[in-house]
């Protein structure tokens, strides 16, 4: 059974809190910086995002870019077109909502890396940046292509260790193990004992299976997970960017899944730390390691390392390379983050379709607060499959409208999903025709 209300005669309903929860795990504490805005120098195509070459004597490759949000902007929309985890954009820029961030705002976009300190062949994926490497070529003409990734959530871990790529398979059928479809059962959710490809298809459109059973490198229907620790294991990528890597990725190629939340690189003789564990998160000994090698690079180059940017980096841990030794002019000029140009549009933003008086909709919440409706719209529009949001004002409310859905089969399966995923209690809203 449902329920079925007009518009003109719901009772305000408040949306439960767990929801917008989701924001202070991914939002910063700390202010931004208030940094001088240059005039942008560098359209948004120009600026590389995931294939670049590597000097034999550096680890550090990218560099620094900032963009100005434009209205109806989400750190998510930006991340995707640039391709950067949510994880990767949110700390480095920390103070700014993920959701719904104030239009003119300058932030920064952390395409510069330092490469783990692992064998550069084949493919590595460090769990603690969240970001995939495939390196290809050798040290006197190495490139590498990168890539941001879901990995596996607390209880269900990416397992780290040596593996190779045994099959590659374009438009995969997901077998749903057992343990998930016991999870999804426990929720309310029956899933079936195999999904065929298409837009349900939590492998998205390409998968790379790996010799490690069960676990593969797969695209997703849900964009918005890239950069959080959401899978059962699986490492996840955007739609766009598993299309690259499976067509530059033959079989037997090895796989080395490894966790570097501290790294060491150097780049035209200057060292750089970059550093991806909060200061709650840091443990001595693993401190002590990387002061330690830092003492043996400072001994070997016989340059200075900067303590205080060590400490400085350290402290914000925004996952971004630092330099910790003096550099020369002409580094640093060429270091400069580059000023970019609003892209007319987003790769990938969601698509919210016109009203219709003859679509089903959806009541997800009534809220007083536009900024908190806002938000709760701006998160179910990111939900995957889609499900389109808006907020309605009404006296002195906002409603956060699903929809439009083409009948009412449809409609009932965004309320189910909205309860899954989101813990929202939704109510069918029926056509005006019908009425």
């Amino acid at each position: 059974m449902y329920r079925i209300f007009d518009l003109s005669t719901l009772s305000r309903r408040l949306h439960p809190v767990v929801v917008l929860i989701i924001i202070s795990v991914l939002q910063g504490c700390a202010a931004i910086e208030n940094v001088r805005l240059k005039s942008p120098t560098h359209p948004a195509e120009t600026i590389e995002r995931n294939e670049f070459t590597v000097a034999k004597e550096d680890d550090v490759i990218g560099r620094l870019a900032a963009i100005r949000l434009g209205k109806g902007d989400t750190l998510p929309d930006i991340a995707r077109h640039f391709s950067l985890g949510i994880n990767e954009i949110s700390v480095a820029n920390p103070g700014v909502d993920v959701w719904v961030p104030e239009a003119g705002t300058r932030i920064v976009l952390p395409l510069s890396f330092i490469l783990p300190d692992a064998p550069r062949k084949g493919i590595v994926i460090n769990l603690a940046t969240m970001r995939l490497f495939q390196f290809k070529g050798d040290k006197k003409a190495l490139a590498v292509s990168t890539y941001p990734v879901g990995v596996g959530t607390m209880e269900k871990p990416t397992p780290m260790g040596q593996a190779y790529v045994e099959r590659k398979i374009t438009r995969p059928t997901w077998h749903v193990p057992a343990s998930i479809a016991e999870a999804h059962r426990k929720k309310g959710d029956l899933l079936p004992r195999t999904v065929p490809p298409g837009p349900e298809n939590p492998l998205g459109e390409y998968a790379l299976y790996l010799s490690k059973s069960s676990y593969l490198i797969h695209g997703t229907n849900k964009p918005a997970s890239i950069g959080l620790k959401a899978t059962n294991g699986c490492i996840r990528l955007y739609p766009e960017d598993i299309k690259k890597l499976y067509e530059k990725v033959p079989v037997k190629t090895p796989v080395s899944i490894i966790n570097q939340p501290y790294l060491i690189g150097q780049r035209s003789g200057v060292v750089y730390l970059e550093v991806h564990a909060s200061v709650g998160e840091q443990k001595i000994p693993e401190l002590k390691k990387i002061f330690d090698k830092l003492k043996i690079i400072e001994k070997k180059t016989k340059r200075a390392i900067d303590w205080g940017k060590v400490d400085q980096a350290l402290a914000e841990a925004r996952g971004i390379p630092v330099p910790i030794q003096e550099i020369r002019e002409e580094i640093e000029k060429a270091e400069e983050i580059v000023e970019v140009s609003h892209p007319g549009k987003l790769y990938g933003r969601p698509e919210i379709p016109a009203l219709s008086m003859e679509a089903w909709y959806v009541l997800a919440a009534e809220l007083r607060d536009e900024m908190d409706a806002s938000r709760l719209a701006a998160i179910i529009n990111h939900q995957g499959p889609p499900i389109p949001a808006r907020i309605l004002a009404k006296n002195d409310s906002y409603r956060v409208i699903a929809g439009p859905f083409s009948n009412i089969s449809k409609a009932w399966d965004a309320v189910k999903r909205l309860k899954i995923d989101l813990e929202i209690d939704g109510i069918l809203i029926e056509p005006v025709r019908n009425r």
